[in-house]
């Protein structure tokens, strides 16, 4: 098996869209396949893709814990002319605590980010280049949803399964659906379940199906835009090998694609499978969080 390092020199799209690029793959988002995307709405059936962001979330604290919701106001004891009265809120969580875009600084290896920055662009103050906040245009698109999990008839992929190439290629086939430039794509794993099912955050963390590295040639050989998975960390853990987190490596580092993770397809995978239609309008812009390496989400699929 290749070594990450390998893979991603390459499938390296540095300078591909320049030297100062910091949209990454989204550069194949072009205005015609919006437009395109556009005509896939016919029914006005809508499907948020989101999970809830609450104090039962699937963080079991440590590095990243679930989002605490404080009341600054609640309207008691407010006094105003005319009888009005107000609520006001706060949140305090991290930026990855739920659903969330991955950024193109999130991730790095051997001193450098995506498109050749330095890692010090990276520091106290938030990311100088790269930063969430430079995709807020939005991520908008053709979606399309890749089920494995009912590929494989099983409720959820087995903790430690990897997805393969052949498997996406099965699944495009199966659903008569084909995924191409500018798409973003989603992959059911069927994981979200675990959590759902059982209410054990720990046993969501520790571990879970996803793709594997070789799945990285084919995102680029179909020059996938983003890519998003029910999963919290898009690849399979524990990994292939040795290297820790090697997918992420190469889709972010090397060739600058912004993942979205912990996402809930199951209502959406219910309605695909009844009509057929594994392809739609999908909308999932980031919350410009300036210099912030991530971001919440709650993205929406419009059929």
């Amino acid at each position: 098996m290749e070594r990450f390092r390998e893979v991603g020199r390459r499938l390296s799209n540095w300078q591909r869209w320049g030297p100062d690029d910091e949209l990454g793959t989204l550069n194949l988002i072009t205005p015609e396949a919006v437009v395109a995307a556009a005509g896939l709405v016919r029914t006005g059936r809508i499907f948020d893709l989101g999970i809830p962001f609450a104090a039962d979330g699937p963080q079991p604290g440590g590095a990243r814990i679930n989002p605490v919701h404080l009341m600054r106001d609640t309207g008691a004891g407010q006094v105003y002319p005319g009888g009005m009265h107000f609520a006001d809120d706060y949140v305090f969580m991290p930026l990855q605590a739920a659903s969330q875009w991955d950024g193109l600084s999130h991730v790095f290896y051997d001193d450098r980010l995506y498109n050749g920055y330095p890692t010090s662009e990276v520091g106290p103050r938030g990311a100088g280049k790269l930063a969430i906040d430079k995709l807020g245009k939005g991520i908008v698109g053709r979606g399309v949803l890749l089920d494995i999990a009912r590929l494989k008839g099983v409720d959820w992929l087995e903790r430690g399964y990897a997805i393969t190439p052949d498997d996406l290629d099965e699944a495009a086939e199966t659903q008569g659906v084909r995924v191409g430039p500018g798409d973003i794509l989603l992959i059911r794993t069927g994981w979200r379940r675990v959590f759902t099912t059982t209410g054990d955050a720990k046993a969501f963390m520790d571990g879970e199906p996803g793709i594997g590295l070789a799945c990285a040639q084919w995102l680029s050989d179909r020059d996938v835009a983003a890519l998003c998975s029910d999963n919290w960390a898009i690849e399979v853990l524990p990994g292939e090998g040795d290297e820790k987190f090697a997918v992420h490596c190469v889709l972010i580092r090397d060739m600058g694609m912004p993942l979205g993770e912990i996402l809930d397809f199951e209502e959406l995978a219910e309605d695909c499978a009844r009509d057929g239609v594994y392809e739609f309008l999908f909308s999932g812009p980031p919350i410009k969080f300036v210099g912030a390496v991530g971001s919440p989400v709650n993205p929406l699929a419009l059929k």
